[in-house]
């Protein structure tokens, strides 16, 4: 089988992006051709698969991105119609030159639309930052409505994504077909960590071992909820006097959450920036607790990779992350509340979760979350299009 997978993002840097980098290489692994279609800020072929990449130097996003601040909605009419215009040219080159059988799109924006000129069948797999992004701009919103009305599956990633696929797109039960994300194993799994070594890597000026250590992995931006965690710091701090709390990542709020901290006087929360991937399993794994405080979550991959490294998580009540977080593998605090998430961070701390809890976490993700499961459930719908394009 050929597979032309198209993204409005590197394949690095978002969860959307992640999920194409994995879908790729695991269709290779099981003997499927696959080429890939990116935008980036530069040409990165360091991949098992061939790329073809828009190259567009402060390319819009629908929050932010490690690579860039821009938006979707800050774009003028021209400018939105010069991205739409490149997308549709070189999906439609790249549709007569690679031959797919089938193309993958992701998100339920301009990929689709694009996937549309052509007269190759194709899927599109929402990821929930599209449907904020539909929500938000109404210029988008026939180009997004007509791409999702052309295809024939679309994969939503929890039960939150795929209830809002039904009313904001209009798209009919049996044409949706919810495939939980996966977590690559081979990269998040419990390490054993000298945890002062790892973040004196980081943080040189640290000498003791911090009593614990609560870490945060995300986009700094505001429906991540990092102002919850940090306002929640000022109270777990004074109950643990020894604990850190490290945020990672990057977005337009960094300099507004340095201030907040600031302001709150907190003595041991650092902020390290974004990390590449292979860098985290080594955080998730030192942490006692992974937090998620997202106001929104169509699902919460950084939960499930903080899992799958033997960490348990406290997360809000928010979109996808009530579908997996349970009590054996952590815990939930009301969306939006900064006192429940300190008083569920301080009485899991005193509990030991992370000893109780964290071999179970472990499993739990391993056996829920393989990508072997994702990859032979997407492979299932691609066959389901083509046998009904055959017949």
């Amino acid at each position: 089988m050929k597979v032309l997978l198209i993204n409005h993002f590197p394949l690095e840097g978002s969860g959307s992006g992640v999920y194409t980098k994995n879908i790729a290489q695991r269709l290779i692994d099981k003997g499927h051709q696959v080429k890939a279609v990116v935008v980036d800020n530069e040409i990165n072929d360091n991949y098992q698969f061939p790329i073809e990449t828009i190259v567009d130097y402060n390319f819009p996003c629908f929050t932010t991105h490690p690579k860039s601040n821009n938006q979707f909605y800050k774009l003028t009419r021209q400018e939105m119609n010069d991205y739409l215009n490149k997308f549709n040219k070189v999906i439609k080159t790249e549709s007569e030159k690679f031959k797919p059988d089938i193309i993958h799109c992701q998100h339920l924006w301009v990929a689709p639309y694009a996937a549309l000129q052509t007269d190759i069948p194709y899927v599109i797999t929402a990821h929930g930052t599209d449907i904020k992004g539909y929500k938000k701009d109404k210029r988008y919103r026939q180009i997004a409505l007509k791409g999702a009305a052309g295809a024939e599956k679309i994969i939503t990633i929890s039960d939150q994504v795929n209830q809002d696929v039904k009313k904001y797109y209009f798209i009919e039960d049996n044409k949706l077909i919810k495939i939980l994300n996966g977590v690559d194993d081979t990269l998040f799994k419990p390490l054993e960590i000298d945890r002062l070594k790892l973040i004196q890597k980081y943080l040189p000026k640290i000498k003791e071992n911090p009593e614990h250590l609560i870490t945060f992995v995300g986009k700094l931006t505001d429906f991540k909820g990092i102002d919850l965690l940090i306002k929640a710091a000022q109270k777990y701090e004074k109950e643990f006097p020894g604990i850190m709390t490290l945020i990672i990542g990057h977005g337009e709020l960094l300099e507004d959450l340095k201030k907040q901290a600031e302001n709150l006087n907190l003595k041991n929360l650092y902020f390290l920036g974004n990390l590449p991937q292979k860098e985290l399993p080594a955080f998730y794994s030192s942490a006692d607790l992974s937090i998620v405080p997202s106001r929104v979550e169509p699902f919460g991959l950084v939960a499930v990779e903080a899992l799958a490294c033997g960490t348990p998580v406290i997360a809000s009540k928010a979109g996808g992350l009530p579908d997996f977080i349970n009590q054996d593998v952590g815990r939930l605090f009301k969306m939006n509340d900064a006192d429940d998430l300190a008083k569920k961070i301080i009485l899991a701390l005193k509990n030991n979760d992370k000893e109780k809890k964290g071999k179970t976490a472990a499993k739990y993700a391993l056996d829920k979350f393989s990508w072997a499961r994702v990859i032979d459930e997407v492979l299932s719908v691609y066959n389901s299009v083509l046998s009904r394009e055959e017949s």
